[in-house]
């Protein structure tokens, strides 16, 4: 086909691109390749149907533009001859005389406007003659570029049964050169992106949506035009070929199933079934009638938004009058003087297709997306390919990604939202932690200073109350006002111990310790009354772990001690030890009023108390806090008040490390 596919004609505005597959989906040859969620055309696969510039709603597909060529041609000085294909009704609805258009052309600065019918009516010609030969064997229409194109590269198999005519356009083009001479320069104008590529024998084209833009650059307004003809020679009924089973009516041809042996497809899915039930043998016997697009009319380089059997009635509507005034003894002179024209054409293989993978490759593509058994591949089209196996392919080959597949991404999506909450949660935690974590240094650092200043002062309050509480006769009023003194001062006291120990940087001195006996231990240094039950749960396969038993017991005795205060009406403390090779974890659980929620943020902070005034210090909880701190693990707290939604209670869960040096 001359110089086919010497430009890249369809490309991708990246910027636009919003990642909907939806030119993927409208390839019929899947000449698309996805990298980064962003679609690229493959220019060596593309056969320029243009069905992706048609269906992206985002502009990201754009075509070839020849504008500025075609303004530099007009201003060469050289003989410029615009061909303009039988479409241009359907495409300029708004000109109600086509002579208005033509003048339109005319002031754009070409010398000869002539319509692409006629090569349509010779080209007719010879398909009558390749029909009405019995002996001849199917062949496929040529006339429509993106139609050769798929053949020649997707079914080369099958170029042998290409019809040897030129195109309508290649036609005019030789008809043109025989009439005007050899040195006119040639443009033709139409609805197709492909014939772009299709032939040497032209030197530009423009799509009607292009030639708009030019009559827009220049002002040219069809209010303000005088009108004038096209150019001869004059076509006849060649101007339908740009409608459904066009080049069959203009042939007198049908394609009824009883008596006709002809099968039209356009459109495609159409067009393609039709090629591969003709490879198949399905079909062989029939000549195939095929148009990338339901007709030109419909083609990539009309304008958008418009409507087939609306655009298919103005063809029907210019036609008959054109066929009204037609000088038909004009037309059958030029007929018979063009017809001795060469209008052959020659086709050659130019394979494109991809092997087919291995199917192991294609079931391991399928399990990476979630598809194990043929009851996972739901061939949804949502990645743009027909079934999941053709996904794979085309991942296999490079032209596709896993996230394409919306049921994979959707899944990948749930399983990503999970662990972006499990981190939240974890990311809560840890701010909580540091937070508490600052607050005990800060506090730290005061109660080590007061309990410092406090100390020395209150060792001499206690000393002399006890001194005078002892010199002080049991019958003496002032003996009750020293006990008093005496009681509170040991109170102080105590509250300064437990300053120092919250405020103490002493170091850790772990020593492995069989947790279980550890814990029973423990039991011994708490006050249980009757109408309170202890449970020891062991869940640890290995009871050895390393830690201070010192300072470890104070913790858990203190939250024994608390969870025993919190069941007055009597209850169940249980302590569950489990653990893996890491960590160990206890939880000190209690059937007691639980803590308002109100209240848990705060459950570490110093001097924080709920128990009644001179019941508590408000330091138990954080020296707890310190000491687990201290062996490098976590302690976690969790309480429910609502009886309606469970058992009432609280549980602290302390997580240390099993074998770690601290």
């Amino acid at each position: 086909m001359g110089s086919a596919k010497k430009h890249r004609l369809v490309f991708t505005r990246k910027d636009l691109c919003r990642v909907c597959y939806t030119c993927v989906r409208e390839c019929p040859v899947k000449a698309i390749r996805i990298a980064n969620g962003q679609a690229e055309v493959i220019s060596e696969r593309c056969i320029g149907c243009g069905n992706c510039v048609k269906v992206c709603s985002q502009g990201a597909k754009t075509y070839l533009d020849s504008k500025q060529q075609v303004s530099e041609l007009l201003k060469s000085g050289q003989r410029v001859a615009a061909i303009v294909a039988p479409s241009f009704p359907a495409e300029f609805t708004e000109i109600n005389d086509y002579r208005v258009f033509v003048a339109m052309i005319r002031r754009l600065g070409f010398d000869l406007v002539v319509e692409n019918a006629i090569g349509a009516d010779l080209v007719a010609g010879e398909y009558e003659k390749i029909m009405d030969t019995e002996s001849a064997s199917p062949h496929i229409s040529s006339d429509c570029p993106a139609i050769v194109y798929f053949i020649e590269q997707y079914y080369p198999q099958l170029v042998g049964f290409l019809a040897p005519v030129a195109s309508p356009m290649v036609a005019t083009a030789r008809i043109l050169k025989k009439k005007y001479g050899d040195s006119v320069q040639l443009v033709f104008i139409g609805p197709c992106i492909a014939k772009k590529a299709e032939s040497d024998e032209l030197n530009e084209v423009l799509t009607f949506t292009e030639l708009r833009d030019m009559f827009k650059e220049r002002g040219i307004d069809p209010i303000r035009e005088e009108v004038s003809g096209f150019d001869p020679p004059h076509p006849g009924k060649g101007a339908i070929f740009p409608v459904s089973r066009g080049m069959l009516q203009t042939v007198n041809k049908v394609d009824d199933i009883c008596e006709g042996n002809v099968v039209v497809a356009e459109g495609r899915v159409n067009f393609r079934d039709a090629v591969r039930e003709f490879e198949r043998g399905f079909i062989s016997s029939h000549h195939l009638e095929l148009l990338c697009c339901e007709g030109c009319i419909m083609g990539p380089g009309m304008s958008k938004g418009g409507r087939r059997y609306s655009r298919r009635t103005y063809i029907s509507n210019y036609v008959r009058e054109k066929l009204n005034k037609l000088n038909r003894e004009e037309w059958k002179k030029d007929m018979e003087d063009f017809g001795s024209l060469d209008f052959s054409q020659s086709f050659s293989p130019a394979d494109r297709r991809m092997s087919d993978p291995d199917k192991e490759k294609i079931n391991e593509v399928l399990r990476k997306l979630g598809k194990e058994s043929p009851a996972d591949h739901l061939n949804c089209g949502a990645c743009g390919y027909d079934t999941c196996i053709d996904h794979a392919r085309a991942i296999i080959n490079g032209l596709a990604e896993h996230e394409m597949c919306l049921p994979f991404t959707i899944e990948k999506l749930h399983h990503s939202i999970e662990e972006l909450n499990a981190s939240n949660d974890k990311l809560a935690n840890a701010r909580q932690a540091l937070r508490h974590s600052e607050k005990l240094a800060h506090m730290g650092q005061l109660s080590a200073g007061i309990a410092h200043e406090l100390n020395n002062p209150l060792g001499v309050i206690t000393m002399y109350s006890n001194i005078l509480k002892e010199e002080t006769p049991v019958d003496n009023p002032l003996r009750k006002d020293l006990e008093l003194i005496v009681e509170q001062a040991d109170r102080c006291k105590n509250i300064v111990g437990g300053l120092l120990n919250f405020a103490r940087k002493n170091q850790v001195r772990a020593c492995p310790t069989h947790l279980p006996d550890f814990t029973q231990n423990s039991f011994e240094s708490i006050i249980k009354p009757d109408n309170v039950d202890i449970k020891l749960v062991n869940r640890m396969d290995n009871p050895i772990t390393s830690l201070d038993p010192e300072q470890m017991m104070q913790a858990l005795t203190n939250l024994e001690k608390n969870a025993v205060e919190a069941m007055p009406q009597g209850g169940t403390l249980t302590i569950e030890l489990s653990g893996n090779e890491d960590e160990v974890e206890i939880r000190v659980s209690d059937t007691g009023t639980g803590i308002p929620q109100e209240n848990m943020e705060k459950m570490f902070t110093p001097f924080f108390t709920t128990k009644k005034p001179g019941k508590g210090t408000g330091l138990g909880l954080p020296l707890i806090y310190g000491i687990v701190k201290m062996h490098k693990g976590k302690i976690q707290v969790s309480s429910n008040t609502d009886a309606e939604k469970g058992p009432s209670g609280t549980s602290f869960t302390i997580t240390l490390p099993r074998n770690t040096e601290i």
